[in-house]
């Protein structure tokens, strides 16, 4: 059996589809499971167990006739059996019954008509359990799994050795995950410092690392200056931040798409949302603590709440 699967969305929508691809493959162990994601998700499968290739289609792109048929072109090419649509684009409905793919499952919504197989939304629920209620169109009624990754072998090496060169790797370490995704969700520099200071003075030997990304590299270089002793890693790809990730002793992490990691290597983590339906992006789990805004902006959390689900929780 040859799958596609069209998962638009981050990084993050795509760990949390791991679970949907990681039950089809355990009940059709032979099958092809193939995603169609957006360029910039294409990384996260770097450390998924169950996919076979990975194609690239940008569906918030002003796509012309001819994008969208060659499109339609290359899915037809490959003579899937089964076509399983994560979002409720009319659009795309009608571009996979182009396809003749037989079996094409989505949500009952925008562009069902085209589908043979439609799964009524619950969107009340943990959204990696949304996505694994599409699985029922195949006849897999099981509870959802937890989240699970992959991670290559050397991209394992390497976190050790980036371990040893931060000098953690005999005494463990909180791991902070700053950089968040928009203003809503970005927490202060001078709360990160308040944070960091009053873990030293309560734990001195438990080091303190922070990850280096793009988006937060000035926030990085303010806490450098503002704090004494932290250390900093800049994994280059998606397999060395998990390991490095699966390495830690606790996680602190705004909503973005490396808090899903945490879960999947089910690091012990405090997750700073901005609020209460961002609650629906993480499992019911002893190893994952939320504190939610109650203003919508996680800068809004204080310090001093933080710190006692850190020593408290």
């Amino acid at each position: 059996m040859r799958v596609v699967a069209l998962v638009p969305g981050s990084i993050d929508n795509q760990i949390l589809f791991f679970a949907t691809l990681d039950d089809l493959k355990r009940y059709y162990p032979h099958a092809q499971i193939d995603v169609v994601v957006e360029p910039k998700s294409k990384a996260a499968y770097r450390v998924s167990k169950s996919v076979h290739d990975v194609l690239t289609f940008d569906y918030k792109d002003r796509n012309s006739l001819a994008d969208w048929g060659n499109f339609v072109g290359m899915i037809r090419d490959r003579e899937y059996d089964v076509a399983i649509i994560v979002g409720q684009s009319w659009f795309v409905g009608f571009l996979m019954w182009l396809t003749g793919i037989t079996t094409r499952i989505g949500y009952q919504g925008q562009g069902a008509v085209f589908l043979t197989d439609r799964i009524v939304p619950n969107l009340s629920q943990y959204v990696a359990k949304t996505y694994h209620d599409l699985l029922k169109a195949l006849k897999i009624d099981t509870d959802c799994p937890g989240l699970s990754v992959n991670v290559p072998k050397i991209d394992i090496e390497w976190a050790r050795g980036e371990q040893k060169r931060l000098g953690v790797s005999e005494t463990g370490f909180i791991l902070i995950n700053g950089g968040g995704a928009s203003l809503d969700t970005t927490y202060p520099e001078e709360n990160w410092q308040q944070i960091i200071e009053a873990c030293q003075q309560k734990q001195p030997d438990l080091p303190i690392v922070v990850i280096k990304e793009a988006n937060n590299e000035p926030l990085v270089k303010s806490l450098l200056q503002s704090c004494d002793n932290i250390q900093v890693t800049s994994p280059e790809d998606i397999g060395k931040l998990t390991a490095i990730i699966a390495g830690a002793s606790l996680m602190l992490s705004v909503e973005n798409s490396y808090l899903q990691l945490g879960v999947a290597v089910e690091t012990y983590t405090i997750a700073l949302l901005n609020s209460t339906e961002s609650l629906k992006l993480l499992p019911t789990s002893e190893k994952v603590l939320t504190m939610t805004s109650h203003t919508g902006k996680v800068a809004d959390i204080s310090p001093q709440i933080v710190l006692e689900k850190i020593w408290g929780g």
